[in-house]
């Protein structure tokens, strides 16, 4: 059974000493969703919303919290990305909005947290740029979808999404 890594031997919360481990390009993948509406699906497609572009505004706001992961997350490594991408996606049977956050960089830990961060961050913006128009909106599920880089290699999400 593998030992939690952020705790020490007297089971304190501890950062994990990356300093011997090897640099490689890493990449995560993390997807979300919010379900809206009809009302308020039909405003971000016509970009009719009070408050503005809301996929301009959310994505902004996703690279910007994937770069201060570190600052929200306890423990967390404070990288140098070299990329963030979000992507947003109608998904127009459900009414709902699918948003996809990219993170990159060349390091010695992964960007996992990154990636969840700035997909969260910006379903919240979603959110916050659509409220006005009702608040009868659900975030979830949101996951880790694909990761590559570090010691671990690969990993891929099986089964459709959440």
């Amino acid at each position: 059974m593998r030992q939690f890594t952020h705790l020490d031997q007297s089971g304190k919360a501890t950062m994990v000493d990356i300093s011997a481990k090897a640099e490689t390009v890493r990449t995560a993948t993390a997807q979300g969703r919010i379900k809206v509406n009809q009302d308020i699906f039909q405003a971000i497609a016509a970009q009719r919303a009070e408050k503005g572009d809301v996929f301009a505004v959310a994505r902004v706001a996703g690279i910007m919290a994937a770069k201060r992961t570190w600052e929200l997350i306890p423990l967390c490594h404070s990288l140098a990305l070299t990329d963030v991408q979000i992507a947003f996606h109608m998904c127009r049977e459900t009414w709902e909005v699918e948003a996809v956050c990219t993170a990159k960089c060349v390091g010695k830990t992964g960007v996992e947290m990154e990636a969840l961060t700035g997909v969260n961050v910006a379903l919240l913006t979603i959110y916050d740029m659509c409220k006005a128009m009702g608040h009868d909106m659900v975030i979830g599920p949101v996951y880790l979808a694909e990761k590559n880089g570090g010691k671990s290699g690969r990993y891929v999400r099986e089964g459709e999404s959440l």
